[in-house]
């Protein structure tokens, strides 16, 4: 077993039975001109997340971890994308409206994908969810079960909305969470802040959260250990 420093305290876990979960890296949210843009949001603030998050994810797939993409979108005909979710967004620019990357939203477009300093490798999971959560209506829950996965290192964005969903949802279902600070992101700091404290407050009422370079540490440790065991 591995550990972790962490708040509210060391997160011990073992690569064989951890996934890596990266949630929603997604064109339309975070390159300039797409969807994330469109609602007035500053893009910027979620890129920063890509370096340190790459870095992670080498490490991860060193380890021989699991790792998980999950990517938001809906059918072409929008037949899974309930009415108050279309009606967000400028009149002009909303779910399934052309934008600069294709159909917003829309699996299959270019602005749908994952951007390309993390894109999936051969072997790895790509979840496509038409919720916040990336439990909600989707194989996620088969695929931990099936890899006997019993931890999960959740990244991505946003931080106060997919990446709390789906942390929240784990927790309900049993699994150990935790949440990279620098590895997650938000259009907004003060809910970047509140949201990462949430996850730990009250002694970890949804799980744990730490820095990638702490992460990252443990798992070149692990790695080391296993090559000379």
């Amino acid at each position: 077993m591995t550990t972790v420093p962490a708040a509210p305290g060391p997160f011990p876990f073992d690569p064989a039975t951890t996934a890596l979960v990266v949630i929603d890296m997604q064109r339309d949210f975070l390159l300039p001109g797409g969807f994330g843009e469109s609602l007035g949001n500053d893009v910027s603030l979620l890129r920063v997340v890509i370096e340190p998050l790459s870095a992670l994810l080498a490490a991860a797939r060193a380890a021989g971890m699991l790792v998980i993409h999950t990517r938001e979108g809906h059918l072409p005909d929008l037949s899974d994308c309930p009415p108050a979710k279309l009606r967000r967004g400028n009149p002009s620019q909303r779910i399934g409206d052309p934008g600069r990357f294709g159909r917003i939203l829309i699996r299959g477009e270019y602005g749908h994908d994952i951007v390309d300093e993390l894109a999936p490798i051969d072997g790895e999971v790509v979840i496509d969810k038409p919720g916040k959560g990336a439990f909600y209506a989707t194989g996620l829950q088969e695929v931990l079960r099936a890899n006997g996965i019993e931890r999960l290192i959740v990244t991505g964005v946003t931080t106060e909305v997919c990446v709390h969903t789906t942390t929240r949802e784990a927790n309900d279902r049993g699994y150990d969470c935790l949440v990279v600070a620098d590895c997650v992101g938000s259009y907004f700091p003060e809910f970047q802040r509140v949201g990462l404290d949430m996850i730990s407050a009250q002694g970890g009422i949804f799980g744990w959260v730490a820095d990638s370079a702490a992460l990252i540490s443990a798992l070149t440790g692990a790695t080391a250990t296993s090559v000379t065991a």
